[in-house]
C-alpha cells in the first residue's frame, strides 16, 4: 500500500466492451471517508483482473487486443500511483480471467479455455513468454459446466504452491512448480453442479474460504501447508434464504485480523458479512448488506481495514461503505463514484 498521509490509492480493472478505456486509478480519503472521481490509468483491452507485486513496484493485468488475449505488466512509476506499461505477453484467443504474482512467477487462468499458463518475470518486472500450460479436463452436472472453467488461480500463503479453482469440473487443484513446470499435487472434489469460482485465505495460513457461484455458498476448508492439500468442514449459504430469482456469487475477502468474512452477490445485489470462530475457522452469518448497485463484480478492504469499497459492474459505480472493526458490519457512506464495466477492485 502506498499511504499518502491516510490517503490510500486504488486501482480498479474493468471490461472495456462499452465506454471504458481499461485500468483506472481512485483515491480513497480515510479521514474524510470520501472517494475521489476516478481517472485512467493505463488504456489496456479489458484489464478484468489485477495483482500487484509484493514490493508494489509493478501491477499485473489482464489484457486483450482484438483477437489476441493475455496478460500485461505496468510500472507504478511514483507516489500517485501512476502506471507505465512495460510490456504486454498475448496471443490469439480470448483472455484469462485471473491472475496472481509472486517475485518472478505470474500464472493466469482462462475461464474460456480451461487452462492455467505460467509465465516468468524477469528482474525489471517484464513478463517473459509463458513457460508452462496446463488444460484441465472433465465438466459437471450444471449448464454451466459443459467444460472446464478455471476462475481462479494464486499461490498459497507460503508460496510453496499454486492453488486454481475450477467452476466447471467443481475442483479445487493444488499444484507445485518444479522445474519450470506446474505439477499436480492435490484435487479436492466439492459438491456436484455448486461451481467453485474464488477463494481466500485465513492470514493464519491454516484455514481457507472457497465460494461457490453456482450455489452460492462458502466452504471452510483445512488447508495442509505441508502436502498442499485441502479438506472440507463447513458448508454454508452465502445468499438470502428467500431471494428466489438467479443469484451468482462473486467475490470473497476476509478482513485483516481473520475475523469477519465477506462475499458478494450479483443478483440479490449483496454482500455477506460472516463472524468467524478464531479457534477452528468455522464461520457464522452477521447479516447482508445492499451493495448500492447492481452485479456487484468485486469489493476490496483497504489497507486500514476501516472501509470496504464495492465495484458494481452494471450500474457502473463505486460505493464506500464503512466497516466496524467489532461487529463486521458494513454502512454504505455518502460517497459514490463513477466507473464504467467495473470488474475488480485493489488498492496499492
Amino acid at each position: 500500500m502506498e499511504k499518502m498521509g491516510t490517503q490510500y490509492i486504488g486501482y480498479v480493472g474493468t471490461y472495456t466492451r462499452q465506454s471504458s478505456k481499461g485500468i483506472y486509478r481512485f483515491i480513497l480519503d480515510a479521514d474524510t471517508g470520501k472517494l475521489t472521481m476516478p481517472e485512467v490509468a493505463a488504456e489496456v483491452g479489458s484489464p478484468t483482473y489485477l495483482a500487484i507485486s509484493e514490493d508494489r513496484k509493478f501491477l499485473y493485468s489482464v489484457a486483450q487486443q482484438e483477437k489476441l488475449g493475455g496478460v500485461a505488466a505496468f510500472q507504478i512509476v511514483n507516489a500517485a500511483g501512476e502506471l507505465k506499461l512495460l510490456n504486454m505477453e498475448v496471443e490469439e484467443g480470448v483472455p484469462p480471467c485471473h491472475l496472481d504474482v509472486y517475485v518472478d512467477h505470474l500464472v493466469t487462468g482462462n475461464y474460456h479455455e480451461g487452462k492455467v499458463v505460467l509465465y516468468d518475470i524477469n528482474h525489471k518486472g517484464k513478463i517473459e513468454p509463458f513457460i508452462d500450460v496446463v488444460e484441465h479436463q472433465g465438466g459437471g452436472p450444471h449448464e454451466r459446466q459443459e467444460k472446464p472453467h478455471v476462475h481462479y488461480t494464486a499461490l498459497t500463503p507460503n508460496k510453496d504452491y499454486v492453488v486454481v479453482v475450477d467452476l466447471g469440473t467443481d475442483e479445487l487443484v493444488t499444484y507445485k512448480i518444479e522445474n519450470f513446470e506446474l505439477v499436480k499435487v492435490h484435487t479436492l472434489h466439492v459438491k456436484p453442479g455448486s461451481g467453485p469460482r474464488h477463494l481466500t485465505f485465513h492470514p493464519n495460513g491454516k484455514w481457507a474460504y472457497l465460494l461457490t457461484e453456482l450455489s452460492s455458498e462458502v466452504m471452510v476448508l483445512d488447508y495442509d501447508q505441508a502436502s498442499g492439500s485441502f479438506s472440507e468442514k463447513q458448508t454454508i449459504l452465502a445468499k438470502p434464504e428467500d431471494f428466489a430469482g438467479q443469484n451468482d456469487a462473486s467475490a470473497i475477502h476476509i478482513s485483516p485480523d481473520g475475523r469477519f468474512l465477506y462475499t458478494g452477490n450479483r443478483g440479490d445485489n449483496s454482500l455477506a458479512v460472516f463472524q468467524v470462530d478464531e479457534t477452528n475457522g468455522i464461520v457464522e452469518l452477521v447479516e447482508f448488506t445492499s451493495t448500492g448497485g447492481e452485479w456487484p463484480r468485486d469489493f476490496c478492504l483497504d489497507p486500514s481495514g476501516n472501509y470496504l469499497v464495492v465495484a458494481n459492474q452494471h450500474t457502473g459505480n463505486l460505493v464506500l461503505f464503512s466497516r466496524n472493526q467489532e461487529t463486521g458490519k458494513l454502512t454504505q457512506l455518502d460517497s459514490e463514484v463513477k466507473v464504467p464495466e467495473g470488474v475488480c477492485v485493489k488498492f496499492l
